[in-house]
């Protein structure tokens, strides 16, 4: 019986999977090209143009430098960004009611919309870091850590878009938190510096952004370099999971924003 049980819980979970994995293949030119296109002009812009002008950056060439930072800005924009948009869909299509009055718990549904806007993630960041390879000549330094902070920056970011789509009442609203929130976040995260330009008070600053912790593990896991220590950062990324992650299952057992 209880694994019969389980069955049934793999059969849903996979299908919500495959569910999301298809949505964004489905339209890839909407999904997939765009991402490539503006990475593209990030690496013309600021590693080629600009980065002339800069020179080294922590003893790599600018171009070099940056890498990291966009792909992982990539990653965390569609991860979040399928998330919000999937679920919310499904909220004001009012098919979420399905889901929920089914016998399915909340625990799966959670997980199948997550790892389906964490797959789409992953994706572009390994889009992206093929692209980057036509500019930039990194390497990877540590491909166990590379991986991890992939993974686990997909899944933080996904779980913010769907906390933003439980809360969302209207399409204008799932909007507010990529423009107001996740934009200044990946800006002042460490993409395109160093923190150790900064004054003491703004590396201060930096330390409490949840990018920053993304940007430096990652930069970590491809060039060998980092401003603070990878363990903490790795391990500040699975609190930053555990805390999204009980606080969207607390939201979905109250049916805040979901039962009228």
């Amino acid at each position: 019986m209880r694994s019969a049980s389980v069955h049934y819980k793999w059969i849903a979970f996979s299908t919500l999977v495959r569910k999301e994995v298809r949505r964004f293949l489905r339209i890839w030119i909407q999904t997939l090209v765009p991402p490539v296109i503006t990475i593209s002009l990030y690496f013309v812009i600021f590693g080629n143009l600009i980065g002339r002008r800069i020179g080294e950056m922590s003893g790599y060439a600018y171009m070099d430098f940056i890498v990291p930072g966009l792909v992982l800005m990539a990653v965390i924009n569609n991860a979040y960004a399928n998330v919000v948009s999937s679920f919310f869909s499904q909220k004001y299509q009012r098919s979420i009611e399905e889901l929920l009055v089914s016998p399915v718990p909340n625990y799966v549904i959670l997980a199948g919309f997550v790892v389906g806007g964490a797959a789409r993630g992953i994706m572009i960041g390994v889009v992206a870091s093929v692209v980057a390879m036509f500019f930039s000549g990194f390497h990877m330094h540590n491909i166990f850590i590379t991986l991890t902070v992939l993974i686990l920056s997909s899944v933080v970011f996904a779980l913010g878009g769907l906390i933003n789509a439980i809360y969302a009442n209207k399409f204008d609203d799932i909007n507010v938190i990529p423009t107001f929130v996740l934009t200044p976040l990946i800006y002042l995260g460490g993409v395109f510096y160093s923190i150790e330009l900064l004054p003491d008070f703004w590396q201060g600053v930096s330390h409490i952004n949840p990018i920053f912790y993304m940007v430096d593990a990652f930069r970590y896991g491809i060039l060998g370099i980092s401003d603070i220590n990878i363990s903490y950062a790795i391990m500040m990324l699975l609190v930053f999971v555990v805390i999204l992650y009980s606080y969207a299952i607390i939201l979905l057992y109250r049916g805040t924003g979901l039962r009228n």
